[in-house]
């Protein structure tokens, strides 16, 4: 399903290639530039059944998403994942509303359960002063 500005339409990958290092996805149906061009940066939505799992120890960046995120209290609730090249970022909306970016490490990402929308960290000092 692609999804963009409240618009869906049911699709399905006919193939993908890669251009410049980036995937350039071939939808049946959508046949022409133009019309590709109609759905430029739509959101794929996959159902649960078609996703594939990752293996144990690594979480989908979906899972991650809504998570709330504890130390020796309540930080905030993970809005997205970031990546530049290094550990990916949780970026978090803090309790106060600020936004804080945590690194996705084992040694500061201690317990991690996404059935429970939970992620306990241990913070290094000054990370929440940033």
């Amino acid at each position: 399903m692609l999804e963009s500005e409240g618009r869906q339409r049911p699709s399905e990958i006919e193939y993908v290639w890669n251009h410049d290092g980036r995937p350039v996805f071939k939808f049946t149906g959508i046949d022409s530039i133009s019309d590709a061009e109609a759905w430029g940066g739509a959101d794929i939505l996959v159902s649960d059944s078609e996703r594939a799992q990752p293996e144990a120890g690594e979480y989908s960046h979906a899972d991650l998403i809504g998570c709330r995120v504890l130390a020796d209290r309540p930080i905030g609730v993970v809005k997205s994942v970031e990546e530049y090249g290094g550990p990916p970022l949780l970026k978090i909306e803090a309790m106060d509303g600020r936004e804080i970016l945590v690194p996705f490490a084992h040694s500061i990402c201690k317990e991690i359960d996404v059935a429970a929308k939970m992620i306990r960290v241990e913070l290094p000092d000054g990370l929440l002063d940033l």
